[in-house]
């Protein structure tokens, strides 16, 4: 439910209420009962946590996709002993 911050013209009192967003604003003040005004805010920022949410993150079809092609992919060097560099697993 959101904060909602309120002050009272009466008192200059100010205070927050948890709300649902359906309910009436509240009107009186609990200290003076004095005509209250809701106040505008910033509002709270958002924090992406885990992959995905930057340009730079790839998502898992694009990771297992890329792991699908390098294991599809012939070895350059497949005839080379020992095992090259190129390949996934060291076992040709």
């Amino acid at each position: 439910m959101p904060t909602y911050e309120y002050e009272c013209e009466k008192c200059a009192q100010t205070f927050e209420a948890f709300q649902s967003m359906n309910d009436a604003p509240i009107e009186t003040c609990p200290k003076c009962n004095g005509k209250v005004r809701r106040i505008v805010s910033g509002g709270a920022g958002i924090i992406y946590k885990g992959k995905g949410f930057y340009t730079t993150d790839k998502t898992s079809n694009e990771k297992k996709e890329a792991a699908e092609k390098k294991e599809a992919a012939p070895c350059p060097a497949k005839d080379s002993k020992p095992a090259c560099a190129h390949c996934p697993s060291a076992a040709h």
